[in-house]
């Protein structure tokens, strides 16, 4: 008579668990490093910022950023059925950020706003939310769209936050003393999408099609955004928004 010892089965570590939560994170870091000096150590609704349109902006993108931490973890931790629940509040909260996101603009424009150093006319720097908002939009529709398919599902959502660090990286060199040149704040921001590019080609020997073209969808929207931002067509339609 033989006996059959069967081998015990070794856990399989899901990388996604960890991969995903940790760009959160990473998203999380990078906006708190961006205004840490201006928002949130200074007291938050106490900040003085310019308008307060600007305040409930700061205030919906902080919640936006936690929904997404929260989020993260309730898949990590297996807590699938209270994730897709709760997703509903986190579509309802992007749907209303877009336009808080959009008055928030519009306001910077009517004060003539553009960053120090950066060259550009408040006219032409309006161009920089607007297109963020707009990829923004875009990509958190598509994850909408296929939130029943979580390996899609999880890449949107976090393409989706990627160009809303716009603001946080372009105000390193203020906050961290660093990243003064706008190129190095481009180099920055095209990190995010080249990490998951990265954890694609590691974890499924190839970058998934979400992935490659969403990250695609971003890079033409940095690299056209300032020269379209700079035509007779823009400077017009900036101008009657200003008023």
């Amino acid at each position: 008579m033989s006996t059959t010892v069967m081998a015990p089965r070794r856990a399989k570590v899901q990388t996604d668990r960890i991969f995903f939560p940790c760009m959160c994170l990473l998203i999380l870091v990078t906006v708190w490093l961006g205004f840490s000096k201006t928002y949130y150590a200074a007291g938050l609704v106490r900040a003085h910022l310019p308008a307060p349109i600007i305040h409930v902006h700061a205030a919906a993108m902080t919640l936006w950023l936690l929904t997404l931490i929260a989020q993260t973890t309730l898949v990590s931790v297996r807590k699938v059925k209270l994730h897709m629940a709760f997703g509903l509040w986190g579509f309802g909260l992007a749907l209303c950020l877009i336009p808080i996101a959009s008055a928030a603009a519009v306001n910077s424009l009517r004060r003539d706003f553009s960053p120090p150093g950066s060259g550009l006319s408040p006219l032409t720097f309006f161009i920089v939310p607007v297109s963020a908002l707009l990829s923004f939009a875009v990509l958190v529709a598509w994850s909408y769209s296929v939130r029943r398919k979580p390996d899609q599902h999880k890449r949107l959502i976090i393409l989706a936050t990627i160009p809303l660090l716009d603001a946080a990286i372009g105000r390193f060199p203020y906050t961290l003393g660093i990243a003064s040149n706008p190129m190095v704040q481009l180099l920055i921001i095209c990190m995010f999408p080249a990490a998951i590019v990265v954890y694609d080609v590691f974890s499924l020997r190839k970058v998934h099609r979400v992935t490659w073209i969403a990250s695609l969808m971003l890079l033409a929207m940095w690299l056209t955004r300032i020269p379209l931002g700079q035509t007779a067509a823009w400077q017009a339609f900036a101008r009657m928004i200003h008023g």
